[in-house]
């Protein structure tokens, strides 16, 4: 189980892996050996989201999901298909969690007063300035 956050939970069966070659140095082990890792993640039809947070993650995570619905998730960081696999769910988790967590409305603030004649106060000091450092008009 694929914990996100206290309220949801993800079966290991839900997710699926594709190992294929690293990018990068790393000499001969890169050219032979099959290291990054390829999380797949079915939105669309997986049972443990309800509409509400499939919804969410589609919105949020968008350019991560292709066209059949599949959210995924690439780790090629480390040396062994283990380790990345690893750092896949815990990056699978962590954007889940971010994906679904509720943001706090933005509340609107004004400018105060003093702060606006202060603004305007500046902004003519430095218009002289400016000005004071042209030539004389014939």
């Amino acid at each position: 189980m694929i914990e996100i956050n206290s309220h949801l939970t993800i079966p290991d069966n839900e997710v699926s892996f594709k190992a294929s070659r690293s990018g990068g140095p790393g000499g001969q082990n890169v050219n032979k050996v099959n290291t990054k890792m390829t999380l797949f993640f079915d939105v669309d039809s997986s049972p443990s989201l309800s509409e509400a947070q499939r919804k969410r993650i589609r919105h949020r995570l968008g350019n991560r999901i292709n066209k059949e619905g599949f959210l995924y998730i690439e780790s090629q960081e480390h040396r062994t298909q283990k380790a990345n696999r690893d750092a896949a769910l815990i990056r699978f988790a962590n954007l889940l969690a971010a994906a679904l967590k509720k943001r706090k409305p933005r509340k609107k603030t004004r400018i105060s007063k003093a702060a606006h004649e202060r603004r305007l106060k500046e902004k003519a000091r430095r218009a002289e300035v400016k000005k004071l450092r042209q030539n004389p008009q014939p």
